[in-house]
Formats: structure tokens, C-alpha cells, sequence
């Protein structure tokens, strides 16, 4: 197994989702980014709306579509606080 990255999507009503991840891409108000493990401290603003893709091991990829909100990367992985963050229909499973 590669590295995994801890990622956790926080909106304001509850923890939508947490768990190792491949990569999450997201757009922020700088343009789509991607975050790998290992990847430089950060904090974004999240554009709106916006989309975070959190592709995990094996090819499945989980799919929110968010408003509001920032992105942090740290060395320990990567938080999303969304305003709000519902399950987009352009998930693969």
C-alpha cells in the first residue's frame, strides 16, 4: 500500500466523512488543487460551489459538492470545513 493521506470533510452540521485517501482535489478561490501525501502546509478558500473528490486505494473516488469554506493541509493530512457538503451524484464505487 502507498502512503495514504488522513482526510477528514467537516461541514457545520456534522463530520461527513473521514478515512486514508490516495489524493483529494478540490477548488479553491486560487484554482483546482491537489493534494497528495506529503504535500506542503497550506489553508484555501474553498470556491462556490465547489466540489472535493477524495480518490481513494483501488480507483474509487467519493464525491461531495460543498459551499463555503476553507481547505487545510498539515503534516498530519488534510481537513475541509464546509458550510455545508452533500454527496454529488458523480461519485464511482
Amino acid at each position: 500500500m502507498a502512503n495514504q493521506l488522513h482526510v477528514e470533510l467537516v461541514s457545520v452540521e456534522e463530520k461527513v466523512w473521514t478515512g486514508e485517501a490516495e489524493m483529494l482535489v478540490a477548488r479553491t478561490t486560487e484554482g483546482e488543487l491537489g493534494v497528495l501525501p506529503g504535500h506542503a502546509p497550506l489553508l484555501g478558500q474553498l470556491a462556490e460551489p465547489s466540489q472535493i473528490r477524495i480518490k481513494l486505494d483501488g480507483g474509487e473516488q467519493l464525491a461531495y459538492d460543498v459551499a463555503g469554506g476553507f481547505l487545510s493541509v498539515t503534516e498530519t493530512g488534510v481537513t475541509v470545513l464546509a458550510e455545508s457538503a452533500t454527496p454529488a451524484e458523480s461519485a464511482t464505487r
